[in-house]
């Protein structure tokens, strides 16, 4: 179980959050979505460990993240960001395989693992001699999938990860995903600004603003049953929507 327990946090005068309470549902697709700003970014960083609440506390497993777990965590976890974040100076097997060479887990067990998860993603397998910046947007961010894989984590955390793709290559990886997500039943947290991808991958959506949570339910229950006015202003403001994914 994670949660975020009355957490707050501020960039010098912009208030990024304000006390924010939520436990996140383990085995479960959470997306968090909202304007420009609204703090949902800053959720994710904070729970993948990158910085602290200035109060409050993010609880993992009935224990608060702090120095010294947090290393821990981190390798317990996946993380995927909007470019993938590959190392441009290693191949795209060593990006992979990086992680579970530091923690010098069993050679023929790592290279078997990417065999499995090669097969997952969806990925050429004459794509990992290849340098990231030889690869197309779409191979990138499934690479970095593969990586965030690689240790089979408890949680998966992703910050738009579509958000650098052509809309086919985008469209073709959110349906691979999907399958992923359903296949292997992990936590997952994703952060997008766009109500199609949101309820195309969520179980639970959580709409935020200035900082806060407005409403956290299923797509269906945002646009039948809107907390406020600003739930059914974003909905509507969000193109096409719904459309295939709803």
């Amino acid at each position: 179980m994670i949660a975020v327990e009355n957490v707050s946090k501020r960039f010098a005068d912009t208030v990024a959050l304000a006390p924010l309470k939520y436990a996140f549902r383990p085995a479960a697709t959470t997306v968090l979505i909202g304007p420009s700003g609204c703090g949902k970014s800053t959720v994710l960083r904070l729970l993948v460990g990158l910085i602290k609440p200035d109060s409050g506390h993010v609880i993992v497993n009935d224990v608060e993240l702090s120095d010294a777990n947090l290393q821990d965590w981190r390798h317990r976890i996946g993380y995927v960001i909007q470019d993938g974040g590959l190392f441009p100076h290693l191949t795209c097997r060593n990006n992979v395989l990086l992680l579970a060479r530091y923690l010098k887990r069993d050679e023929n067990w790592a290279l078997q693992r990417l065999v499995e998860l090669t097969e997952l993603v969806r990925l050429p397998a004459d794509c990992f001699d290849r340098y990231p910046q030889q690869l197309s947007g779409g191979q990138r961010q499934r690479v970095a999938l593969l990586r965030a894989l690689m240790l089979d984590p408890q949680v998966l955390f992703l910050d738009e990860p579509f958000g650098a793709l052509d809309p086919m290559t985008r469209y073709a990886l959110q349906g691979d995903l999907k399958t992923i997500f359903a296949q292997l039943n992990k936590t997952v947290v994703m952060v997008t600004h766009d109500m199609n991808e949101a309820a195309h991958f969520a179980d639970q959506i959580v709409l935020m603003r200035e900082g806060e949570v407005i409403q956290s339910g299923t797509p269906d229950e945002l646009q039948t049953r809107p907390a406020e006015r600003f739930v059914t202003e974003f909905i509507r403001a969000q193109r096409g929507w719904p459309t295939r994914f709803h």
